[in-house]
């Protein structure tokens, strides 16, 4: 193996850097204070966890040029997970704070979450900064993953897991059992893509595959359509939200699939319009 230094020195690498030095920053000192219990705190770990490995094996794989001996389109690779993990480390970000810390925040554990949240938001900064210097230039898809239509791919899917993570009380409901169902075949079809792309699988299928790609794209964007009506329509519908509503109400679980459904009909939109001029224009 030979030695490239430039994986540490340009900016990519510099980011990829920060990333790692964040990442770790975050997990130690919630580690530290040993009040990470539940769910949420859970999640916050597993990413700021994830991230760091994941990032430190990028920047070792890069620094002695072995990514080529893998069975993978690396390109792909890194611009999908950078923007895994911005969205992840920005999920975290939010969830952290808002559930372990109050206010007023005076003592020493306090004091240690408040510096793991700041580090927790740099390193979202940090992997912006990547997935934005690894983006795709206009007119350069030899990495489908780093163009805005790929980055939304990620996006898509992402919203969708937490779409799932909110799912309660549909059962029974002909509207509710339709909008799960479109949630579920987008995911899937969406994380295929990802996954043949990183795989390098896309070039064996025959069909035109630009086109093929693009009507998925308006396929899913009506189904998304449908969903944002329906969804609204029979989690609400007669139902008011309940005095008082604990953190795990489902009246506010309900409101937060919606806004996340209509997070991902403008993902789809945008997409749509992307990959049509990329195909079309």
């Amino acid at each position: 193996a030979t030695v490239n230094l430039r994986a540490l020195t340009s900016w990519v690498g510099i980011a990829r850097l920060c990333a790692v030095v964040l990442s770790c920053l975050a997990f130690s000192l919630v580690a530290s204070t040993r009040h990470f219990g539940g769910p949420y705190g859970t999640w916050c770990m597993f990413t700021w966890c994830f991230c760091f490995a994941v990032t430190l094996l990028v920047l070792l794989l890069e620094l002695l040029e072995l990514y080529p001996l893998l069975p993978l389109s690396w390109d792909d690779f890194t611009s999908a997970f950078s923007m895994l993990a911005a969205l992840m480390v920005f999920t975290s970000s939010v969830v952290f704070p808002s559930t372990f810390i109050s206010s007023p925040c005076i003592s020493n554990q306090c004091a240690r979450q408040a510096v793991a949240t700041t580090a927790s938001c740099l390193c979202f900064l940090a992997y912006a900064v990547e997935v934005a210097l690894t983006r795709a230039k206009p007119g350069d898809i030899s990495s489908f993953l780093s163009t805005v239509p790929g980055l939304l791919k990620v996006f898509e899917a992402y919203v969708a897991c937490l779409i799932f993570s909110l799912l309660d009380e549909y059962n029974g409901e002909p509207g509710l059992m339709w909008c799960v169902a479109v949630y579920s075949i987008c995911f899937i079809i969406t994380l295929l893509i990802i996954i043949f792309t990183i795989g390098r699988c896309l070039t064996y299928i025959s069909c035109p595959l630009e086109k093929v790609l693009v009507g998925y794209n308006f396929l899913a964007l009506l189904m998304y359509l449908t969903a944002t009506i329906l969804w609204p329509l029979y989690s609400f519908r007669g139902r008011s939200r309940p005095n008082p509503c604990s953190r795990n109400c489902w009246w506010d679980k309900h409101l937060g699939v919606t806004f996340l459904t209509i997070f991902n009909l403008i993902a789809y939109l945008v997409d749509l319009v992307y990959s049509t001029r990329m195909v079309f224009v």
